[in-house]
């Protein structure tokens, strides 16, 4: 078995009272405020943007760069927070996005945005990962549910904050202040992180997997290029083009070494062993199952929004806002309830089930609805996905070795990820396809200059065509997204069958860094003057569960 060095720490123990969890706490939350902001800013400003830089026809590499990005920085993160201690990376992480912020408000291209965006995505995995595992470090499980309301209720406030940002800058000063924005609030969450994240280093003498990074990373690209062939190749899958079949080929290759490499190396990556656990073996099938349907659900509604209903920029973000409600509603709620009760299987499979349904409602969107309506599908979408998205998280957290906490959270993250990327793809290749044959009939036989061509189309200039033309881009957008859903329902449906065999364990009433022998949470627990780290560790290791114990569930 192989796992992190538990080596002592380089600093001395730290006191988990009360004061220190909660400003540890507080500079999470700044951090992943960050993060979640720019994943729903950008959405409202999306159709402004690729009309601007004439790219429509990629408009999903946007999204998808910044997903990929963040999928292959996950594993990393949790495997070097594991080794060598999280304070830095969490560091880097955040000084990476923020200068990716600045680039990405300068670019002058689709190219050179979707590359920016692909920098955010390096540094957002190490703020969502790292954040996730130092919550896991310092709060026990069976507490945990305290700390997932005030998180469940920052990514709903950023949610809605970020739509409504990213309308009012659109409409405003212009889009790119939708990136030069976090530049502030970057440097604000550097200085809080560096104040108040005094956690522990470690040396760690286990070689790094290269060969298991190079791998996965080429493994992921070629996943998410392979589902995304439609809009690169602009002729479809055509399996006589030598491109297309070396890119499977090597797809393949770099799969099978991943495999090779993690089941020899010393520290892997991705532990393949972590499969033996059914909590995370489960776990991580849900979340591959609804990062492929929540994601790609929401990847091009705000477009939907501003194209066929004629809401405006901002507007389009305020009607986001019940889904946000949603996911703020039932991840509190959840988290308190969990933390009273200390059982979490009910509600992946109630919200797994919402979920499905409100996709199936949304299939029968159309541009004349009434947006009361639609308020109500989206805020049931939103309910459902936070019963699932935190629960999950900490039913693997606590299932694991508490030295793996970081390998274990980033790797059940990683496959949710690279479902989020790979449906992304796949949704918006169908979306996209749909919609450019839809705009092709509808601009058939339009002298040229009468009306702007299908790749430069805004909101403002669907609303100055002239009809038949207004009519017909509108019916083009509303019949090209809605029945796309139908594809996303069989996947969600999948992970609920899944949880029926999610297992139940105790809570852990031992926070992880106490679990390692890296913390305490009396000051009378700290060693005297000539005792060593070690005494500190048989401490906590009285308190914490067997490690046998927990792997062999």
């Amino acid at each position: 078995m192989s796992h992190a060095d538990p080596t002592a720490p380089d600093k001395p123990l730290v006191v988990l009272d009360q004061r220190t969890v909660w400003l540890i706490f507080g500079a999470l939350l700044a951090s992943m405020f960050l993060s979640s902001l720019d994943q729903t800013i950008v959405g409202t400003a999306m159709p402004t943007i690729v009309g601007e830089l004439h790219g429509v026809s990629h408009q999903g590499w946007v999204i998808t760069a910044y997903i990929l990005a963040v999928a292959i920085a996950m594993p990393l993160y949790g495997k070097f927070g594991d080794l060598y201690g999280r304070r830095w990376p969490f560091l880097v992480a955040i000084g990476l996005f923020t200068l990716a912020s600045a680039g990405a408000g300068f670019a002058d291209s689709m190219g050179a945005l979707v590359a920016w965006r692909a920098v955010q995505g390096l540094g957002g995995g190490g703020l969502m990962i790292l954040s996730q595992s130092i919550i896991a470090d310092i709060v026990p499980a069976s507490e945990r549910g305290r700390y997932m309301g005030p998180l469940g209720a920052l990514f709903g406030v950023s949610a809605v904050l970020g739509p409504l940002l990213g309308g009012w800058l659109t409409e405003g000063p212009g889009w790119r202040w939708a990136f030069w924005l976090n530049i502030p609030v970057g440097i604000a969450a550097f200085a809080v992180a560096w104040y108040t994240l005094k956690l522990p280093s470690h040396r760690s003498s286990r070689p790094v997997d290269r060969a298991g990074i190079v791998s996965m990373a080429v493994a992921t690209t070629g996943i998410v290029l392979l589902t995304s062939w439609e809009s690169i190749a602009g002729d479809g899958y055509d399996w006589s083009d030598w491109r297309l079949t070396g890119l499977v080929v090597a797809t393949l290759a770099a799969v099978a070494t991943f495999v090779v490499v993690e089941n020899r190396a010393a520290e892997p990556l991705i532990p393949l062993r972590l499969f033996r656990n059914r909590t995370f073996t489960i776990t991580t099938l849900i979340g591959l199952v609804l990062g492929m349907g929540m994601f790609s659900a929401m990847a091009m509604v705000p477009t939907f929004l501003q194209m066929s209903t004629g809401a405006g920029v901002t507007e389009s973000g305020w009607l986001m806002l019940p889904m946000m409600a949603g996911v703020m509603l039932t991840s509190i709620v959840s988290g308190v309830a969990v933390s009273k009760s200390g059982r979490y299987k009910a509600y992946p499979i109630v919200g797994l089930s919402v979920v499905a349904l409100a996709m199936a409602w949304m299939t029968t969107m159309s541009g004349d609805m009434s947006m009361w309506l639609f308020s109500a599908m989206i805020f049931t979408l939103g309910a459902g996905m936070g019963l699932v998205m935190q629960i999950i998280v900490l039913a693997v957290q606590n299932a694991v070795d508490p030295r793996e906490l970081g390998t274990a959270t980033s790797a059940n993250n990683f496959f949710r990820e690279i479902g989020a990327a790979v449906g992304t793809a796949l949704f918006t290749t169908i979306f996209t396809t749909r919609l450019t044959d839809n705009l092709a009939e509808v601009f058939a036989g339009v002298p040229t200059g009468v009306a702007p061509g299908g790749e430069s189309l805004t909101p403002a200039e669907v609303q100055a065509l002239p009809e038949p033309l207004k009519s017909g881009v509108v019916d083009a957008f509303a019949n090209a997204l809605a029945p796309s859903f139908w594809y996303l329902v069989p996947l969600v449906l999948v992970g609920l069958v899944l949880a029926f065999f999610l297992p139940v364990i105790k809570l852990s009433d031992v926070a992880g860094m106490v679990a390692r022998g890296e913390a305490v949470t009396d000051p009378a627990d700290l060693p005297a003057a000539t005792g060593t780290a070690g005494s500190a560790a048989d401490v906590a290791g009285a308190e914490a569960r067997p490690v046998a114990d927990i792997l062999e569930r």
